[in-house]
Parts: structure tokens; sequence; C-alpha cells
């Protein structure tokens, strides 16, 4: 066998998984691996950001664009701890995140001797905002350890991943033997039996939903096949924007799930959390739920489905699809109802102004392959919801974790993911603050992409709930700020200011032009709240539990 460091044997293993990109930091307890990574010469591309957070943000950004794996590279203790927000974000939007990270020397990890970037149990953080986390304590030992990572990554419910290694142990030389990528993984048939029960019950529906999350990103053709069957409108939850085509007439959005959900006898919900719907929608003995999920403890979190099959959702939705038709009623077509349900949506959503002109604005010049990155501002609350989205993977969002900040350093891994698509984030005037560093990387490795910073002068959300709940006792939510234009082009990047959505419309012309990043500032107002599209009430049943005061 031949002989190579901890650190070599490292980047042997990732290459052996087709990792081409690693984002990340070097530091002290990292050099070898950073070392191994010069000496491959540019078989992985390092792309070295202004600090740890937007590393990992890359990483997830990358993962979420493509559904490979992304992987980020960082020092131990305050460097891996700067990149908690990312991970804990991977693990809300079951993102495939490989988290690397250097540690102490071997011989003193769990001491508390208080060496340089020691904390207490590192590796038990790492485990706490992972699926699988595990320590590499000999060269030796790497190929199978980063096996086990990807293999993590590949099977079961997709969820962030890690691996901590000591500098010593990084650094040292024996016999490794490298080992290569399994041609596939596999995952467990589904029950034919509970297929062939969940076929009955949706074929004998009168009026059955489809609802859609993030697990099903890569099931678009089974699920247009089945809704058709059907004749059933897909719900799609922010993570599931894009599954079926919003031009598709059975394509909808949670506000119009809701309207539906009162009549709705069945429901297949496939690769989602049903969160929303079961929580606070309500639940009663005339609604039958089928539920298609990889992760066995979804299906119960919130009440036991009729139907509970546990698979990949391609899977599950194939071998539904080779059942349902000998057990469907017979359905008429249900275009003409609900291509009506879908305009007078958008009559409600256009009472959200200037939202709603802005993003009309940047769904016109974004193309249909175009991604956008999403970001808690009140345009993006709206997008989740009122934004046209006609492929998978082009609407991201932070999911449940809402992590403020992401936007930019995530969109330059979706861009890096992409290089041929055009690539959108949008951000308000807190939150872009938050990781602005990161222009920084993307004029660097010139990064092209566009971001939209609306500046409203506050954390606008905040400013709403105190105004509207606290009797306008406003604290700490007024914000002063820079010259955003002048700001991106200290950075090297482009800069703009648009006041309308038409001084917008050519500005989003010259930025997808550009070479490198492009800022657009659009000084904003207060906008109306879109909350009433968002927290929708109760329609049935009995509610899974109390809703927030």
């Amino acid at each position: 066998m031949p002989r190579m460091t901890g650190a070599e044997a490292i980047v042997g293993s990732l290459l052996s998984h087709g990792v081409d990109t690693l984002f990340g930091l070097p530091g002290v307890q990292n050099d070898a691996l950073y070392n191994a990574l010069f000496d491959a010469e540019g078989a992985i591309r390092v792309i070295h950001t202004r600090h740890e957070q937007g590393a990992a943000y890359m990483a997830l950004g990358y993962a979420a664009a493509s559904g490979k794996p992304g992987c980020y590279a960082v020092v131990p203790g305050p460097g891996l701890l700067n990149t908690t927000a990312a991970l804990s974000t991977a693990y809300a939007t079951n993102a495939k995140v490989l988290c690397l990270t250097g540690q102490i020397p071997s011989a003193y990890i769990g001491r508390g001797l208080g060496l340089l970037h020691e904390i207490p149990d590192q590796l038990g953080v790492l485990r706490s905002l992972t699926k699988w986390a595990e320590r590499i304590e000999s060269p030796a030992q790497v190929p199978a350890k980063v096996g086990e990572a990807f293999r993590q990554l590949h099977t079961g419910r997709p969820r962030p991943v890690g691996l901590e290694m000591a500098m010593d142990i990084m650094a040292l030389s024996a016999e490794v033997e490298l080992l290569p990528a399994p041609s596939s993984y596999g995952e467990p048939p589904c029950d034919p039996d509970a297929v062939a029960d969940a076929a009955r019950l949706l074929g004998k529906a009168k009026a059955p939903l489809v609802l859609v999350g993030g697990g099903a990103l890569e099931a678009s053709q089974e699920i247009a096949a089945i809704a058709e069957l059907l004749q059933a409108p897909v719900i799609a939850s922010p993570m599931g924007r894009g599954i079926l085509s919003s031009r598709h007439y059975l394509s909808h959005t949670m506000p119009a799930g809701h309207r539906l959900w009162a009549k709705a006898d069945a429901v297949l919900a496939v690769g989602t959390r049903l969160f929303m719907p079961q929580l606070f929608w309500g639940l009663d003995k005339a609604l039958q739920i089928v539920r298609i999920d990889i992760d066995p403890v979804e299906h119960n979190r919130f009440a036991p489905p009729a139907v509970s099959i546990v698979a990949d959702s391609r899977d599950g939705l194939s071998a539904l699809l080779a059942q349902l038709p000998r057990h469907n009623r017979r359905r008429v077509s249900r275009k003409d109802e609900l291509t009506a349900l879908q305009r007078e949506m958008e009559r409600e959503f256009s009472k959200l102004q200037p939202q709603m002109a802005y993003l009309e604005t940047i769904r016109q010049e974004l193309p249909d392959d175009g991604i956008f990155v999403d970001e808690l501002t009140q345009i993006g609350y709206v997008s989740r919801f009122a934004l046209p989205v006609y492929q998978p993977r082009t609407f991201l969002t932070s999911g449940y974790q809402g992590t403020l900040g992401w936007g930019l350093a995530c969109a330059v891994g979706v861009k890096l993911a992409n290089p041929g698509r055009p690539v959108l984030a949008i951000a308000g005037d807190g939150g872009f603050l938050f990781n602005v560093q990161e222009l920084a990387t993307a004029v660097q490795h010139r990064v092209d992409l566009v971001v939209l910073v609306f500046n409203d002068g506050a954390y606008g959300n905040v400013k709403r709930m105190q105004q509207d709940l606290y009797e306008n006792r406003v604290i700490a939510s007024d914000l002063h700020n820079p010259d955003f234009v002048k700001l991106a082009e200290s950075f090297g990047a482009g800069g703009l200011r648009a006041t309308t959505p038409e001084e917008l419309r050519a500005a989003l012309r010259v930025g997808f032009n550009n070479r490198g990043p492009t800022l657009i500032e659009i000084p904003v107002g207060e906008m109306p709240s879109p909350w009433p599209f968002i927290h929708l009430p109760r329609l049935r049943g009995e509610a899974v539990g109390d809703p927030p005061v």
C-alpha cells in the first residue's frame, strides 16, 4: 500500500467520491489538508472565503442547487462554531453538506488544557447539528470514514455529516489503501401492501390533494403523472417550489392549498413534513393521508397517516403509479376550475404592493432555469407563495431555520455549481450585512451573480411586530446603513440603484451581463404584511398542537 499523510488520504478519498469543489479557510489545525490540496494540482477547486460561515453557506448553496454533496473545511473551535448557523440550515433543508474540521493535537483532546481553538466536546457539538459525525484517529481510517460519510449523505434522509481530524494525524504518514466509491447506494424496497392500500385509497377519493416538499425534488415527472391521473392539485411548500411548473393548472402554493384543504378527502404527502396543514389547518376522520417519505420518523411526528410508505420519493411514486390506474375512479378534467383558482390567487397576491411589482419584474427578467435565492425580507416572504417557479432547485430557501443573512454566500455556492445559469439572490438591508464580506470572495473568484438589497432602513419585520403587537414600542430595529452602491464598488463589484420596478428591470439586464457580482440597491418604505397569506387559520377538525401566541 502507498504511504501518505492523513490529509493526503482525505484529498484522495474526496476525489474518489467525485468532489470537485471545496469551500473553506486554512489555519494552523488544517494546514496539512491545504498542503495536500495544493499537491492535488487543481483536481479539487478550492474556494477560500472571508469568514467560515460564508464557506459553509457556499457549500450549502452548492448542494441545494445541484443535489450533489457540498464540502467545506475549517479549523476547529471558533472556526467550526462560525459554521453552525449554516449547518443547522443544511439540517433543516435536508442538504448534502460535508463538514471537515481540524482538531487540536490528538494527545490533548478532552483534557481542557487551553490549547489554541480548543472547545469542550467538539465532536458532540458537531453531532448535535448533523445526521452523523465521527473522528478520524489514524490515516488508515480515512478511506472508510470518508466512505461512510458519503454513504450517510446518499442514503436515507439527506442531511449534513461531519468529520474531524487532529492536526498531528493530518500530518502523520502511514500506509493507506484508498477505496473506490460504490457505483450506487440503493434504498430499501417499498412495502407492496402499503403501496396497494395507497392506490385504493387515492383511487376512490373524490377530492384528493398532493402536497410536496423538498424531499420530492427529484420526482417531478412522477408527481405530474399521479396528479394528472387523480386530477389533484399539487400544493408546494416553499421547499417544494418548481416540482410542478407554475404554468401547470394543477400547480398551486400554500394559500390556495389552504382553501382546498377544507374539502379534501384524501392527501398524498410526498417528501414534506406536512407541518403547516397538520399543525394549524386541522385534521379530522374524513381526511385520509398517505405519506411517502424516506424518513420513518417523519410519518408519525404529528399524527399517524392512513397509509405510510417509507421510501425514496421517486421509488415510492413509481410503485404507486404502477398500481393507481387499476383503482382510479373515472375523473373529468379540473383545468377550468383550477386555472380560475390560480387567477383568483394572483388577484389576491397583487394586493401586496410593491412586493408583487418587484417580483413580477424579477420573474420576467430571470430565465426559467435561473435560480432565485430568497432571504428573510418582505420580498422574500411573498416570493415563497407568489413567485412563479418553473423547475426544481430554482427556488432556494432556508426552510424552517430561517437563517437571516444566508443569501449572498449561498448564492456564490449556487453559481459555482451552475456556472451556465443566471443566479439572483435577494436580501434586506439588515440581513445583507451579516455576510457582506463574501462580496470579496465573489469578486476574487470571478463569480457572476446578482444580489438585490431592499433597503428600508430597519429590521422591517421586527419593527412591524413592535408597531402592531406592542403598541409602537419600537426598539433596536432601526438601522444606520452604508451607501450600498459605493460599498459594492469598493469591493470591486458592480453597484447599481433602482427606485422603481422598471428601473430594476434595466438594472437586472445590466447585472446579468456583468462579469463578477453585481449589487442592486432598492430603497423601499414600509410594505403591507404578507403574514395573512402565511399564518392561515384552522379549517377543520382538530389542529395538532396550539398555534403560537
